[in-house]
């Protein structure tokens, strides 16, 4: 009989495995261990799955069986792991589990760590991991926190055998021993057999003498006690044990057949290599508990231990010890308290280090199916980064992000905005809706789709129509977003109304340019097909707003609801995004599946270092704090191109605000590093098969001067759903790591305010309120507000030497941004380019090219919010026809020239350096060629 058998066969003591692998119970070991050695349990916890399959292989094989059919939660595949091996043991010990009654032969499973302080949650986990392992010989592990009383004393009562873990202190063990026998009682008096039902108190042991063999030693005169608390401490709980278990409401307990719940020995082996390897085991063999031994003083034991009925020797030694303690200025239940902080920091930590362990693994079975993502960021950038992601790590910030909860950001109102979360698994809940949808639009033959919107309900559908583009069969997708008479105009002339399908986007509903498109296409249709104008128009809104109602008031084919605990910005992978998708053909189960690859990837249980959304975000975050990045800038391949325009507005939208943020660049062709500041983040979209070898080459030649470059790669565009979400996590993380509330868009709001004011007079008196110019010739006049024509007036009047002094207002570390409330067409496109491109070579500042009023809803919040680093020049022109609205007095020119002051109006509000120039006489192009040419020869 080795020394291992004869705890058990001479002292009753029962001897537990503190380990279990896959291979090891494969293989027989732990078989071979229960037949050699008389083992009668098997624990489990987080630090010990992780060395089983972090550190090894041999769960390979079973990961990628499960991902070679399709894809699983990060979480899930960890617990389909876990499970199946704590099944296979609990296999193992059935014998021993039968043998003696339901004494003994089980296995334990832990409670996630991350709901060590939350009681509900862990009730629900006990009572989940229960169900699901299907084993009577299963004990559950619940931590001994205050919250986990509480759930130990409910699931004991529900018939549960638990065992309760990080127990440090008398005092805490006598109450949870109470909670275990009330629960069992309540259990009893409800008709369950109580004889069913079995508990261990795992009393940590080693951890003990760390902390105070230190804290002695800070102390000093007190060497004696060096290695005996932990030990004396653990005889004293035993005597409790003795008490508590004699009592009458036990034997009472004791008489229906219930079993005494155990002190289990835990963290046995030494940690002082000074003591003897078998300490913790040889002072402490007494009957009726259990010693749970790692592997290594399991050895040890069997090797040379020293068997000997030692837990009831010198009890009064042992009060000694304790007395001489709290002289020492050292209380125990201070140490106990300390210790279960750490013991629950210690197993998160090790459930971070398997889960990324696994999120690691999965990434690399899915291979190309999850889009890569590679950062370059030099040594500096990339330690900041780092030291973010472990602040997130260490706070649990994905967690409570997906927790939805708001101090992660401002604690304002954040958490009533994350409806996006979930919003994958929404869709592919409602799939045969947009799938019915999508063949009723081709079955009727239409031709066209239009998406009527602004900011986030268009900037979406018009990357899916781009990037997918149109196909055999399908109505072709198009977008509208832009209130210039000549723009609208276009569009109109580009479909056959008869065969056109119009979607209104709009949220609340009430924004203006939805509206007012609606009302002009409506009135076309009514001219074209009469009274089934509306089964030409379907609408995309939230619950109960106005455009829900005009939508049922004149008759549209369907209405679509939108959620609205989501914003604009983040609302893509939803109804507004998913309806044109639908209309044009878009596989929709595919586009869903792809964008759930990259929500596993980036969900609560992947820690922050493998976690795609959360690496991205914290090196925005980091880059733009910490570092003075905070232009971050674009590139795109082409195929993928137009993905930067909805990237720029979540950005934008979401990080510029109270002086803060983030600028996105977005347009500007990838140059050589001579022509950038220091002041640069690039984004990297790659898609392969579609690169351009000369953009590939700019790229690496930004990385080898130091640029951080973050690289992500898709094998094809039908994966560019992935990239929605990560965009959206990451603007998340990098708006808590720049301190603002990133769902909010306070000067967005404003501008709507401005603007509708304006158009609302406007249609009181016929027309907008007159302005005094600050220079103006046959073809330009520039107009200011005070502080920025003071700033201008000094020197040589004229439209070209104004534009160069406001020009020459830009400094190092700046960005130049041209806002032309003109048709966004090629042509104007190709005229402000170069003299976009121009700016940035000459004065190594980052450059915006936009159209109004588009970006009014995106970049135009950072524009005003963020930091007042911008230089602005707003170009506007009079109409070469006006289109009228039908149902209002003013057409289309009056919006956008409204929309264009009241833009304005809050720039100068803002304090920012804003000049306009507008085009006179309606020759557009030529005024244009003007000001790109004045633009050139000031930076010349």
């Amino acid at each position: 009989m080795s020394a291992l058998n004869a705890l058990f066969n001479d002292h009753q003591q029962a001897v537990w495995l503190d380990f279990v692998a896959r291979g090891f119970i494969a293989k027989g070991e732990l078989k071979a261990l229960v037949e050699r050695d008389g083992l009668r349990g098997v624990t489990s916890n987080p630090a010990i799955f992780e060395k089983a399959i972090g550190h090894s292989a041999e769960y390979d094989d079973s990961l990628k069986a499960v991902l070679d059919k399709g894809d699983a939660r990060v979480i899930d595949l960890y617990e389909g792991l876990a499970i199946a091996d704590i099944q296979a043991a609990a296999d193992v010990l059935r014998p021993v589990y039968e043998s003696s009654d339901g004494a003994d032969g089980y296995v334990s499973l832990e409670v996630s760590p991350y709901l060590a302080l939350d009681t509900e949650e862990t009730l629900k986990e006990a009572r989940r991991l229960h169900k699901a392992v299907g084993r009577d010989n299963l004990m559950v592990k619940v931590p001994a926190t205050p919250e986990g009383i509480p759930a130990i004393r409910q699931l004991t009562a529900e018939g549960i055998s638990i065992n309760i873990t990080l127990l440090f202190s008398q005092s805490t063990y006598e109450t949870v021993a109470r909670a275990f026998i009330d629960g069992l009682t309540e259990f009893g008096a409800r008709g369950g057999d109580v004889s069913r039902v079995a508990s261990v108190a795992s009393f940590f042991i080693s951890r003990i003498d760390s902390l105070v063999d230190k804290l002695l030693d800070e102390k000093g005169g007190f060497e004696d006690l060096k290695g005996k608390v932990a030990i004396a401490n653990a005889k004293l709980a035993y005597q409790s044990y003795k008490r508590i278990f004699a009592g009458a409401d036990w034997t009472a307990l004791e008489a229906k057949g219930a079993k005494a719940q155990r002190l289990l020995w835990a963290s046995t082996g030494t940690k002082n290599k000074a003591y003897p390897d078998t300490l913790y085991v040889s002072e402490l063999i007494g009957p009726n508990t259990v010693n749970t031994m790692p592997p290594a003083t399991m050895d040890a034991f069997r090797d040379h231990g020293q068997v000997r009925a030692s837990l009831e020797e010198n009890i009064g030694d042992a009060e000694a010890v304790m007395a001489r303690l709290a002289k020492a200025g050292i209380d125990i239940e201070a140490v106990a308290r300390q210790l279960v902080d750490e013991g629950v920091q210690l197993f998160v930590d090790a459930a971070d280090a398997v889960l990324g362990a696994v999120a690691g693994k999965r990434a690399a079975f899915l291979g190309t199916r999850l889009n890569g993502q590679s950062c370059k960021l030099g040594d500096q950038l990339q330690g900041s980064a780092d030291k973010t992601i472990e602040a997130w790590r260490a706070k649990g910030a994905i967690r409570r992000l997906w927790a939805h909860d708001k101090t992660v950001w401002t604690g304002r109102d954040e958490d009533k905005w994350l409806g996006w979360l979930r919003i994958v698994e929404d869709g592919l809940d409602r799939l045969g809706e947009y799938q019915a949808f999508a063949e009723e639009i081709r079955s009727e033959g239409f031709t066209d789709a239009v998406v009527l919107g602004m900011g986030g309900s268009s900037l979406g559908p018009e990357v899916i129509a781009a990037s997918y583009g149109a196909r055999e069969g399908w109505p072709k997708l198009r977008i509208l977003d832009s209130t210039d008479p000549s723009e609208v105009r276009t569009v109109e002339a580009a479909v056959n109304l008869e065969k056109t399908l119009f979607i209104v986007a709009s949220k609340s509903g009430s924004t203006l340019e939805p509206n007012v498109f609606r009302d002009y296409f409506l009135g076309r249709m009514k001219e074209v097909v009469g009274d089934r104008a509306g089964r030409h128009f379907v609408a995309v809104t939230d619950p109960a707003s106005a455009m829900e109602k005009a939508a049922r008031d004149d008759g549209f084919r369907e209405i679509f609801y939108g959620v609205p605990q989501i914003g604009g910005r983040y609302s893509v992978l939803s109804a507004f995004g998913l309806v044109p998708a639908a209309a044009a053909g878009v596989e929709i189960d595919e586009f869903l599946e792809s964008a759930h690859i990259m929500v596993r990837s980036s969900g609560p249980a992947v820690p922050p270092a493998n976690n795609p959304g959360v690496r991205l975000g914290a090196a925005i975050g980091a880059a733009a704090v910490e570092h003075g990045r905070d232009k971050v800038t674009i590139i795109c391949s082409p195929g993928v191109g137009t993905f930067g325009t909805w990237a720029e507005q979540l950005i934008a939208e979401s990080t510029g605000k109270e002086g803060k943020g983030v600028i996105p660049i977005e347009g500007e062709p990838v140059g050589v590093p001579a022509v950038y500041g220091h002041d640069r983040f690039f984004i990297y979209l790659r898609l392969d098969g579609r690169a351009d070898a000369g953009q590939d080459e700019a790229v690496r030649g930004l990385e080898s001067e130091g640029h951080p470059v973050v690289r992500i790669d898709l094998e094809k565009v039908e994966q560019l759903a992935q990239e929605f979400f990560r965009f959206e996590i990451a603007t998340a993380v990098a708006g808590a790591v720049v301190g603002i509330n990133p769902f909010d868009q306070p000067d967005v709001e404003a501008s709507k305010v401005e603007t509708k004011k304006l158009f609302a007079a406007a249609e009181e008196t016929g027309s907008l309120p007159a302005e005094t110019p600050l220079f103006e010739d046959e073809t330009i006049a520039l107009y200011a507000d005070t502080a920025n024509a003071e700033a201008l007036a000094q020197g040589e009047g004229g439209v070209e030497a104004t534009i160069a002094r406001h020009i020459g207002r830009l400094k190092e570390n700046d960005y130049a941004a041209i806002l032309g409330y003109i048709e966004r067409n090629e042509a104007h496109h190709a005229i402000l380019q170069p003299a976009r491109l121009a700016m940035r070579d000459a004065r190594k500042v980052a450059t915006c090219l936009e159209f109004g009023p588009r970006f009014l809803h995106s970049t135009g919040q950072a524009y005003k919010g963020g930091p007042s680093s911008g230089v602005f020049l707003q170009i506007t022109a009079d109409p070469s026809q006006d289109l009228p609205i039908p149902g209002r007095k003013l057409g289309f020119a009056t919006v956008i020239a409204a929309q264009a002051r009241g833009d304005f109006s809050v720039l100068a509000e803002r304090g920012r350096r804003a000049l306009r120039a507008h085009i006179k006489g309606g020759d557009v192009e030529a005024g244009l060629k003007r000001i790109a040419a004045a633009i050139k020869e000031a930076v010349a």
